[in-house]
């Protein structure tokens, strides 16, 4: 039962998600490149009424994510974020009043496919229900290491895909490490309630990291389009997730011949992720306004 509501409570995560990543990102692009990863980025956000709806679809987002992270494992609820952007198209074009191409059915079967074929291929099992804390510090410098990496290359290049797949991979990892602290966090309100979660330091590092995520992902918006971003994004969250699933809670996942199936699978997200990014009304949701390498 606890399997079947953590898959239930992570679709309508995505659903969220999507809603808000649309909202927010067409509000990202109205702004100039030139304000990209500055504060005064997020503080000309705020006064768009866009983003700020895109922002209450993101809570609410969290919100399923905490509930479907309390009942399954990392390794599960993650990966089926990848649904996040076939959601999105979607979403936008119910919005928008305009119809999805065969293309886009095809990419979405894809992303569904490989999904599925991957996590049956894997079959992740549940593990501990705390990381020590040796296993905390380990994993918060490894990714924070790696992040700083990545946004370092992408500040030494120009706005093109590599920078916005290095700003996205970044906002990757910052999002896979929100939900690990999501889930500990979760746990310390099982056990000890209300004060119990206001008072473990994952409440407030799941928040940090969270803003973090979001300001990168912003930039990677900004930085190039859509088809050098979203794969880096999709793709990464789940990979890092499942990771940390294994490495930090302990959660088991099939090995040996599986490998084959379950890299089949991650192969074909990836081409429907691609291949997803480039149909027309994808890029009107998102893809910033045509310039040199954009």
């Amino acid at each position: 039962m606890g399997s079947v509501l953590s898959v239930a409570f992570a679709l309508l995560a995505a659903v969220s998600n999507a809603t808000g990543t649309v909202l927010q990102r067409r509000a990202a692009l109205d702004v100039p490149l030139d304000e990209g990863f500055r504060l005064k980025l997020l503080i000309d956000l705020l006064h768009r009424p866009v983003w700020l709806g895109g922002m209450a679809a993101v809570v609410a987002a969290a919100g399923f994510q905490a509930l479907a992270l309390v009942n399954g494992a990392l390794s599960v609820v993650q990966p089926i974020f990848v649904l996040e952007l076939p959601f999105a198209l979607l979403i936008g074009g119910v919005v928008l009043q305009r119809r999805v191409t065969r293309d886009g059915w095809v990419a979405v079967a894809c992303i569904a496919a490989g999904l599925g074929m991957a996590l049956a291929a894997a079959a992740p099992r549940d593990g501990t229900d705390r990381p020590t804390g040796a296993g905390w510090v380990l994993a918060i410098v490894c990714c924070a290491g790696t992040m700083a990496v990545l946004v370092r290359i992408a500040l030494l290049r120009p706005a093109g895909r590599v920078r916005a797949a290095c700003f996205a991979a970044a906002a990757a990892i910052g999002y896979a490490l929100t939900a690990a602290l999501i889930k500990d966090a979760t746990h310390a309100w099982q056990t000890g309630g209300a004060s119990g979660f206001f008072l473990a330091w994952q409440t407030y590092a799941f928040a940090a990291a969270g803003v973090c995520a979001l300001f990168l992902l912003q930039n990677a918006v900004q930085s190039g389009p859509l088809v050098a971003s979203q794969p880096a994004l999709t793709l990464g969250d789940a990979l890092v997730s499942l990771s940390l699933g294994v490495t930090l809670f302990g959660e088991g996942v099939r090995t040996g011949w599986w490998l084959i199936p379950e890299v089949a699978g991650a192969a074909l997200v990836l081409y429907g992720a691609v291949h997803l990014a480039r149909i027309p009304l994808t890029q009107v949701l998102v893809v910033p306004p045509a310039g040199p390498d954009r």
